[in-house]
């Protein structure tokens, strides 16, 4: 049998990594102006955070940890990982659709303009040739 604190244990490391995902989604452009390679992790992680905000859909994560939570003797609970964890602290109010789309836009915004001076940084070189 294993034990409930074993399951809370679980459903707190989904938490420790949803939020570094989503940290990941928001500010890793910065990751890849440092090491562009990793534009390959990024851009898909970019696009599911953005189309979970747009789309008003609760990430997979959130049904994960829920059910750790049940499984712990803890209760699950109603709206996403944004919403429990982060919404509160930014916009006190609570989660509507509209600050969902500002949150999309704001990770949309964010990384095309860490892509856009990626690209630019990529075209000098190529103009300056193999000797820059």
């Amino acid at each position: 049998m294993i034990s409930p604190a074993f399951y809370r244990a679980l459903a707190d490391t989904v938490v420790i990594l949803h939020l570094a995902f989503v940290l990941f989604v928001v500010l890793g452009g910065m990751v890849v102006l440092r090491w562009p390679k990793m534009a390959w992790a990024h851009l898909p992680a970019a696009a599911w955070g953005a189309a979970i905000e747009f789309g008003g859909w609760v990430c997979p994560l959130t049904y994960l940890e829920n059910h750790l939570r049940l499984l712990g003797g803890g209760e699950a609970y109603r709206g996403g990982f944004v919403d429990r964890y982060i919404l509160h602290i930014l916009y006190p109010q609570g989660l509507t659709r509209g600050t969902q789309v500002v949150l999309g836009i704001v990770v949309l915004a964010i990384n095309g303009y860490v892509y856009a001076r990626l690209a630019a940084r990529r075209r000098v070189r190529q103009e300056l040739g193999p000797a820059a």
